[in-house]
């Protein structure tokens, strides 16, 4: 080898070849056409293989990318899948991407749809958001339970609230959101109504029964996470049997809505 780096806090030494590198990637390529980094001394000091310092990547995930490099193809397994793909990205190896999404979608599990959906959305990979929209729709009710369900952006969550296929009750939902936006506030240390806006304007508080409304006021009045304009239409919805000043999609029953005796007089609105 005529080249080292550096990894991860662990500080793993791997060594390489730079034609190989540099003809493979041209991210590496103009890492190596400067001067190594990682050392304070003199540059007549500094050993001709680095070392080049990449303290922010996991050993098995550059690992993973320098077994691309050399072989074309790549081990993966679901604990770096996704940080694989993030390095692809990075280092755009698009082949190396098209790998990693196809390993995320033959072995997609509940815990970790998400995190994907996430990935997927950020990296613009359309296929694999789709993929995750899709899982997620199959098996919603375990899916909003989930950690990875609490770490969703407010972008990416209230891309899933609009989807009618979604396999839990409205009510459900409306629980799941406000466990996400009260772990978002604390991480963002931003107000709860502030953090959840997004998300908020895709619940289907016309669907709920006059009671659970009147649990939801309650509630509300602690955290606000629900602008009192929204639940005032919901309650207009009941009073004139119809979703009269709602969004349509607001008055539409998920597949997995509970029916509630109310929801004939909102299909006409549907329609």
């Amino acid at each position: 080898s005529d080249v080292m780096f550096v990894v991860g806090q662990e500080q793993q030494k791997v060594f390489a070849h730079r034609c190989v590198l540099a003809c493979r990637c041209q991210a590496f390529r103009g890492m190596l056409s400067q001067a190594p980094v990682g050392s304070q001394d003199s540059s007549s000091s500094i050993p001709p293989q680095g070392p080049f310092i990449l303290g922010n990547v996991q050993p098995e995930v550059f690992l993973a990318v320098i077994e691309f490099l050399y072989t074309n193809s790549v081990t993966l397994n679901s604990h770096i899948a996704l940080e694989v793909l993030t390095s692809s990205v990075e280092y755009g190896l698009q082949d190396l991407c098209k790998l990693c999404v196809k390993f995320i979608k033959d072995t997609l599990s509940v815990e970790q749809v998400c995190e994907a959906l996430q990935a997927a959305v950020t990296y613009g990979q359309v296929d694999l958001q789709q993929h995750c929209l899709a899982f997620i729709e199959g098996c919603t009710a375990a899916v909003v339970r989930t950690q990875g369900f609490r770490e969703l952006s407010d972008m990416v969550l209230a891309r899933v609230l609009r989807s009618d296929r979604l396999a839990v009750d409205e009510l459900d939902l409306v629980q799941a959101v406000r466990e996400w936006a009260h772990v978002s506030s604390a991480v963002l240390e931003r107000p709860v109504p502030e953090v959840a806006a997004l998300p908020v304007r895709e619940l289907r508080l016309p669907l709920l029964a006059p009671s659970e409304l009147v649990t939801l006021e309650s509630y509300n009045q602690q955290d606000l996470l629900i602008p009192v304009e929204n639940i005032a239409a919901a309650w207009r919805a009941h009073a004139l049997r119809k979703g009269s000043g709602v969004p349509s999609r607001l008055c539409r029953p998920r597949r997995g809505t509970r029916p509630r005796d109310h929801h004939r007089h909102l299909e006409p609105h549907t329609k």
